[in-house]
């Protein structure tokens, strides 16, 4: 029921910022939106921590602004609230230090899988170039503030920040929608606001569709 009512509650703001752009012109107009499903693992050709495992299912609504061009390159801003389902337990038991407060505990606690959810909201800043026709080259670096509702050995509950640059494709399959296929790697963790701030590095594929409003 709490998935469902998060869910609601990013359709809501995707919405609101529709009916809110309708009368408005000018740089900052809404120029398409669209849905992006994102599934990310620590386990990969680039990183792999054999300490733990970590995994993510992540769902962005998109909200997309032309900000211009730049030498070849169109520019735009997407806003992008989301929500992430994350997977995560220590393998590693001597992470946890003999001396840390009820580190025994810590140990039963960290190392017994669990479901976290991340929710965030999150701007993306794009550079896209044509490729050949209907097809761009698109880099997306991202930056978000989240919260985050269990603590692991690496990560403290509750205010954490989230980075992304992704890099894919995006093909215009009709004159209104395009399909975007890309990787990207993301980092999260809460720049010592709280302890523990090990965080978390990863990789992950990501596809989005898109609708062209003007």
């Amino acid at each position: 029921m709490q998935k469902k009512k998060y869910l609601f509650f990013l359709f809501f703001i995707l919405i609101y910022s529709l009916k809110a752009q309708e009368n408005k012109k000018g740089i900052l107009n809404i120029k398409k939106v669209g849905v992006l499903y994102n599934k990310a693992n620590v386990k990969n050709f680039i990183f792999e921590d054999k300490d733990y495992k970590y995994s993510s299912n992540t769902l962005k609504l998109q909200v997309f602004y032309n900000l211009g061009e730049w030498k070849s390159f169109d520019i735009e801003l997407i806003v992008q609230p989301q929500v992430q389902v994350i997977k995560h337990q220590l393998l590693n038991s001597y992470f946890i230090l003999p001396t840390e407060e009820n580190f025994e505990d810590k140990i039963i606690e960290f190392t017994t899988p669990k479901t976290m959810h991340l929710y965030a909201f999150e701007l993306g800043f794009v550079l896209k170039r044509e490729v050949i026709k209907n097809l761009d080259f698109q880099f997306t670096a991202g930056l978000g503030i989240a919260t985050i509702d269990n603590r692991t050995e690496r990560l403290a509950k509750g205010f954490t920040f989230l980075e992304n640059a992704s890099l894919g494709l995006s093909y215009k399959t009709t004159q209104k929608t395009a399909l975007y296929i890309g990787s990207n790697i993301g980092h999260i963790s809460n720049l010592d606001f709280k302890s523990p701030n090990s965080g978390y590095t990863f990789l992950g594929l990501e596809l989005g569709i898109s609708y062209i409003l003007n």
